[in-house]
């Protein structure tokens, strides 16, 4: 018996639906002052990195020079302020970040428990999801 498609009746295999999200490493005092990464922390991160890699999640990443080496862009209607690095509040700032795709947020969250502690000491990461060209899909018509 053969099997072939109908081509009256489609069939509609499920989507595998994936998002991707931006991982922000933030800033520590220790890195806004442009203190590298012990030896240690590179391998342990560098082998993290090719886990991602090797999972198939990893779109880009990449570490931020501290922002005394950055530039502000303040915008006002058709006005332009440029304002140089440093930055205040280094916690708010970013120190590095990833670009995964991942199937839910759930998944980065697994991914995220795995990393060694990206700085010396307390630190904070922040995973975001990135907008979908879908998701802007009733604004463009």
């Amino acid at each position: 018996m053969s099997l072939r498609r109908n081509p009256d009746h489609p069939v509609k295999l499920p989507e595998k639906k994936t998002l991707r999200v931006m991982v922000i490493i933030k800033a520590t005092e220790d890195s806004e002052t442009g203190a590298l990464p012990s030896k240690e922390l590179i391998m342990e991160m560098g082998k993290f990195n090719k886990e991602l890699v090797d999972a198939g999640i990893h779109l880009a990443g990449d570490g931020l020079k501290p922002s005394s080496k950055g530039k502000r862009v303040h915008f006002d209607g058709s006005d332009r302020t440029v304002v140089d690095g440093p930055f205040e509040n280094a916690g708010e700032l970013a120190a590095g970040y990833w670009l995964w795709q991942v199937k839910d947020m759930g998944e980065a969250v697994e991914w995220i428990r795995r990393c060694p502690n990206p700085m010396p000491g307390s630190s904070w990461v922040e995973l975001r999801e990135v907008y979908e060209s879908e998701d802007f899909a009733d604004a463009m018509k």
